[in-house]
């Protein structure tokens, strides 16, 4: 299926490592010129360095902090300005979350929940305002967020907040934005196999003394399809978000998370 995308620009933030990282290479593979955004700028140069040498496509660092207001202010002006606009904007750049034993509802601070909720829900708006302008003119663009299946599971009070704060947002940004040609998605993964979620069953294993299989077990029980998901899995759904074939869904959000045993979603 040709997805229709070559020539077009994307914006990926959280696009050195893990899912954003794979989301960049999928479009890459589509013939999308990539412009990796995140705060190590070592980081995004060399995963930018990567894209263009495996792609053949221009693919840039842009480095900048989502939750700063002129950073990603700059790091629009800079994309617009090398690589000639933003078509696509690919939201993946968060605090870490379910990494550790997250603080509950009684112990959690005002700073730390103000913390995610800066960096993601208005980390991703900004980033998605920033490449409006572009987007509106030529009345075409997708803005996809990633989000988390913290929307629809408690046991993590930042992680749920934050991520059903990020569907309310893409959701209301639909309807500011309908009848112009730009469309907004969300994806909720849930736990996905990356760099960091390997390293972090590899610790609780060293921990436990014992394997990474026998950690996972109980991790696995509560998937359908009996895996996790892998990152480049989630880039598939990325990708044809962004695609003009995506059209009919705006607002929407799709969980990818292997199957949810025992819950309706509705």
């Amino acid at each position: 299926m040709d997805l229709q995308l070559k020539g077009k620009i994307a914006v990926v933030t959280g696009g050195s490592r893990g899912i954003g990282l794979a989301a960049a290479k999928a479009l890459a593979a589509e013939g999308v010129d990539i412009a990796i955004v995140g705060r190590d700028r070592a980081a995004a140069e060399a995963a930018a360095q990567q894209i263009a040498a495996t792609y053949g496509v221009r693919a840039i660092a842009s480095p900048a902090d989502t939750s700063d207001d002129a950073s990603v202010a700059a790091m629009g002006r800079h994309v617009s300005e090398t690589l000639g606009g933003i078509d696509i904007v690919v939201n993946c750049a968060a605090e870490p979350s379910g990494q550790a034993k997250p603080p509950s509802a009684l112990e959690i601070t005002e700073e730390h929940l103000m913390r995610h909720m800066n960096t993601k829900v208005m980390g991703y708006l900004r980033v998605a305002r920033a490449a409006l302008p572009h987007m509106t003119a030529q009345g075409w663009g997708r803005v996809i967020s990633i989000s988390g299946m913290g929307a629809r599971r408690p046991g993590n009070i930042a992680g749920s907040i934050r991520n059903v704060g990020v569907q309310a947002m893409s959701k209301n940004l639909a309807q500011d934005l309908a009848g112009t040609g730009v469309t907004t998605s969300v994806i909720h993964p849930g736990m996905t196999r990356t760099e960091k979620v390997d390293e972090m069953l590899d610790r609780r294993a060293a921990q436990q003394g014992t394997d990474r299989a026998t950690v996972e077990q109980p991790l696995l029980a509560g998937v359908l399809n009996g895996e996790l998901p892998t990152a480049e899995d989630i880039a598939h759904i990325v990708a044809f978000l962004a695609s003009p074939l995506s059209s009919a869904i705006n607002g929407d959000v799709i969980t990818a998370a292997g199957g949810s045993r025992g819950v309706i979603e509705y």
